[in-house]
């Protein structure tokens, strides 16, 4: 089955453009190392929890958007292997693609796909 990575951020609003750039270059990395798929995602509607939230969680500022991101693989070894490459494919270093975004703040998860419908 198949095996999700997820990720939360909290961009610049300003930021926009720099990190659709970003996020378009990732995948095509992403895609060439086994990914099946990335969704990326820009916060319209998120709202404010009274004790969690995705701003919260994130540290979310006035200025900035959350974003939510999944890349989906065709397993968890594919994700293991995938991420490996990723991790040494030069235009993944910082100073080929920087963040656009304080990485600090960055929230992911691998997961287990326990239904798909």
């Amino acid at each position: 089955m198949a095996y999700v990575d997820g990720f939360v951020a909290a961009v610049p609003t300003a930021n926009k453009e720099k990190y659709i750039e970003h996020a378009k270059l990732s995948a095509v990395v992403f895609k060439e190392h086994g990914a099946l798929s990335i969704t990326e995602s820009w916060g319209e509607s998120v709202p404010d929890g009274e004790h969690t939230s995705f701003l919260k969680a994130v540290q979310c500022q006035d200025n900035e958007t959350v974003v939510f991101s999944s890349v989906v693989w065709p397993s968890k070894a594919a994700r293991a292997a995938g991420w490996a490459a990723i991790m040494t494919d030069p235009r993944m270093q910082p100073e080929q693609n920087p963040m656009p975004f304080d990485g600090k703040r960055l929230i992911y998860g691998g997961f287990e796909v326990i239904l798909e419908a």
